[in-house]
């Protein structure tokens, strides 16, 4: 296997890693859209801090230690859910403030303004109580970071036997893992860029941004407090 194709692979797991819709991606969106690109990116670079510690939690194998004590991920999670919560309703607040006057209109004194963001403590705290990153990180990370082979192409329905041994990728490399965290930038450079382009088309764009990551950040903290309660009742 090439040293580009297990690059490019590892572009693909961190792509897979970073893109779906989730708490961090909301944290990003209300972030580039209510602050600037910038801001964006500060947050997705929090987030991806916490996959850097998590790498290296699951290199030396702390990361399964999480998953085998059901307390300490039930704490975990309940604290996730209250951030997420508490952020929801920033989110919601600077939804409020971005309907703001145009330059030509007149402003009040006590227009509210939207504050200054600190978007990577947010998501940094966030991914560190995120039970999905630890998962993830438990289950394919390790995958990834044990020396072997990966048939990347082979587990996929229908096409899967057909495909298989198309691409193998050599797990534990440093190009995979490289390739990996470069997706992961892509991304949170790649996703607050277009955020904020199309805010600057669309006027109502930032506050329905806003308004939409407070929805997720609110349905993922309930769900993440329910989790947490559920996983304490069985344990008492």
């Amino acid at each position: 296997m090439s040293l580009l194709a297990t690059l490019g692979a590892g572009v693909v797991f961190g792509l897979a890693l970073a893109a779906p819709p989730g708490p961090m991606n909301a944290v990003i969106a209300e972030e580039a859209v209510l602050r600037g690109r910038l801001a964006g990116v500060r947050a997705g670079l929090g987030a991806a801090t916490a996959d850097a510690i998590f790498f290296v939690l699951a290199y030396v194998g702390v990361v399964a230690v999480v998953e085998s004590l059901p307390l300490l991920r039930a704490l975990m999670v309940a604290v996730g859910g209250v951030l997420m919560l508490y952020f929801a309703v920033g989110a919601a607040r600077g939804a409020r403030a971005s309907f703001r006057p145009m330059s030509g209109d007149a402003m009040s004194g006590d227009e509210p303004s939207i504050a200054a963001g600190k978007g990577f403590r947010k998501a940094l705290a966030l991914a560190l109580t995120n039970p999905y990153q630890v998962l993830f990180w438990l289950t394919v990370g390790v995958g990834l970071l044990r020396p072997g082979e990966l048939d990347v192409l082979a587990p996929l329905p229908v096409v899967g036997d057909d495909l298989a041994g198309t691409l193998v990728v050599a797990t534990g490399s440093p190009a995979l893992i490289g390739g990996l965290f470069l997706g992961v930038l892509v991304w949170i450079v790649g996703f607050p860029t277009g955020l904020v382009a199309a805010e600057r088309r669309i006027e109502t764009f930032a506050p329905a941004v806003a308004v939409g990551s407070a929805a997720v950040l609110a349905g993922f903290g309930a769900f993440f407090l329910y989790d947490a309660a559920t996983t304490l009742a069985t344990l008492g």
